[in-house]
């Protein structure tokens, strides 16, 4: 009796046993088949540094034909682009990636033109471009190309005292140029003096601060180019009277905005805004959280753009523009109109309270078919400069702006941000109590508990 009981507890416990093996199989094998099937990540980095950005989800998401990546180089090494290239694929069915391994199939490296390992391909219908790396960088910049059709140029005019792109100081506009050579735009300085037309390779123009007046033939060349369906991006800074780098007032550039429906106040705007000066800004730096519906800064929501330096605007639309505010300054803001002192009374009852526009974009009707004119007018040059585009937003802005003037609204999107540097600084008595503490306090802690248990139990 006893040993059949034994032997139906064994026969029970057998089975409970395969039937527990069965049920971990089944899933650990269906973990498997959904993971080989969907690929799913999850980033827990606080910038996100190991995902595609929005922009590039964007442009992945958004297209219309199948895209080929291929990547040409040793076997051996796939997988030091795999991880990246994966992630282009994972985010659309159109995207299909192939690794070719150069020494084994030396006929499909041949045909496609390599000349060397670790060469990435984008290839989009007919047209194939290379990229430079696998970084995202690269590989987004390659789909871009692959996208468009024909070169796109931003035009920076100089010779009235604007930021020019080959200035490396803080005043200088080089990081933005190097900005835009990653969405592949090419930069170049025209001078509107020497020829007054915009030249007709330029796909934007941009007027960036400058402290000189445009003489009147330079002003008919922008307009001609603005009205025949070209866009232009002026910002244009209050007219200060300090010191000895004066800013001319500029009426006749000031004329033209105004007749497309932008006209420019001659005023400082002052933010007193007590969140600005917490983040280190002064009260001529106006901060802007709040932003209108406009492609442009539609995806700026909960990103924070500061402005030093500028001025006031008022905005309506004029009989063949349409002209739209992009944000105003905050509630806590004032612009006084007293340009030739740094000493500005806040309680002065000639000062206009915020808020107030000081950016807006337009539109001109040109009259011909899929064409219009279109302009941005920004009242402060120094946001987009070296020292100050890396400020929150800054960065975002002036590439949305320049995308939508150049109709590359499938590039607007919040760019990756730089990855942080997350570093401890510590004064020597700091370091000299962190190391008191895990050479000397913590190991004696233990040794006291180990000591305090043995004595217990003993």
């Amino acid at each position: 009796m006893k040993l059949q009981l034994l032997k139906a507890r064994q026969t029970k416990y057998v089975a409970y046993a395969t039937l527990y093996i069965v049920v971990v199989l089944a899933i650990v094998s269906t973990a498997n088949i959904l993971a080989d099937r969907y690929h799913k990540t999850y980033d827990t980095t606080a910038n996100k540094r190991y995902s595609l950005s929005e922009q590039t989800a964007k442009i992945v998401k958004g297209l219309k034909e199948d895209a080929k990546i291929t990547y040409f180089d040793q076997g051996t090494r796939f997988e030091r682009a795999k991880d990246q290239l994966d992630l282009y694929a994972n985010l659309s069915r159109k995207v299909h990636v192939e690794y070719v391994d150069v020494d084994k199939k030396p006929q499909l490296a041949r045909a496609a033109g390599i000349k060397s390992y670790g060469t990435t391909l984008v290839q989009i219908g007919t047209k194939r471009e290379e990229a430079k790396g696998t970084t995202e960088e690269d590989v987004t910049g390659a789909v871009i190309r692959a996208l468009k059709n024909g070169a796109r140029t931003v035009c920076f005019a100089s010779g009235s005292g604007e930021h020019q792109i080959d200035d490396t100081d803080r005043n200088g506009y080089s990081r933005l140029r190097d900005l835009l050579a990653k969405e592949e735009y090419t930069s170049k300085s025209i001078s509107l003096l020497q020829k007054a037309e915009v030249p007709g390779d330029c796909t934007v123009l941009v007027v960036a601060g400058p402290t000189g007046d445009y003489q009147q033939p330079a002003v008919d060349g922008v307009k001609k180019y603005v009205e025949d369906g070209g866009r232009a991006l002026f910002l244009m800074d209050p007219p200060l009277k300090i010191g000895r780098s004066e800013i001319a007032d500029n009426d006749a550039l000031a004329s033209l905005l105004q007749s497309w429906g932008v006209t420019l106040n001659k005023d400082l705007v002052l933010d007193l805004n007590p969140i600005g000066q917490l983040a280190g800004l002064g009260p001529q730096v106006a901060l802007v959280t709040r932003y209108e519906r406009h492609a442009i800064v539609n995806d700026m929501k909960g990103s924070a753009t500061g402005f030093p330096l500028v001025r006031s605007m008022d905005v309506k639309s004029a009989d063949k523009t349409t002209v739209e505010r992009l944000f105003d300054s905050s509630d806590s803001s004032l612009a006084t109109t007293k340009l030739n002192s740094p000493e500005v009374n806040p309680n002065d009852p000639k000062n206009k309270k915020g808020p107030l526009t000081i950016a807006a974009a337009g539109a001109y009707k040109t009259g011909k078919e899929n064409s219009e004119g279109r302009f941005v007018v920004v009242g402060s040059s120094a946001w987009a400069a070296n020292s100050f585009i890396s400020f929150n937003g800054n960065r975002d802005l002036a590439l949305n702006a320049t995308n939508w003037l150049a109709s590359d609204e499938d590039l607007i999107s919040i760019r990756p941000k730089d990855r942080d540097e997350r570093r401890i600084t510590m004064t020597q008595g700091q370091l000299r109590w962190v190391g008191i503490t895990s050479l000397g306090l913590l190991p004696l802690g233990i040794v006291i508990a180990g000591v305090t248990v043995w004595w217990r139990r003993r």
